[in-house]
């Protein structure tokens, strides 16, 4: 796990085309912005591991998999 520090106003890249800016730090409250093509799926962990979670139980019980919601 590569750990940055940055402040309020900076941001970090994450290959050519994903942006991730810490827009606000209040107290142990972090603000972040992500831009990133609409083409990649961004979620909170809790989400994507709740998305995870449906298409196991859809592939388990034989259903095809939803397809996870666009944001």
């Amino acid at each position: 796990m590569l750990v940055l520090t940055r402040k309020s106003n900076q941001s970090i890249m994450i290959g050519d085309d994903i942006e991730v800016s810490v827009l606000s730090v209040i107290g142990e409250k972090v603000r972040i912005g992500i831009q990133a093509p609409r083409a990649v799926p961004v979620y909170r962990r809790e989400v994507y591991v709740e998305i995870q979670r449906e298409q196991e139980a859809a592939v388990t019980a034989g259903e095809p998999a939803a397809e996870p919601p666009v944001i």
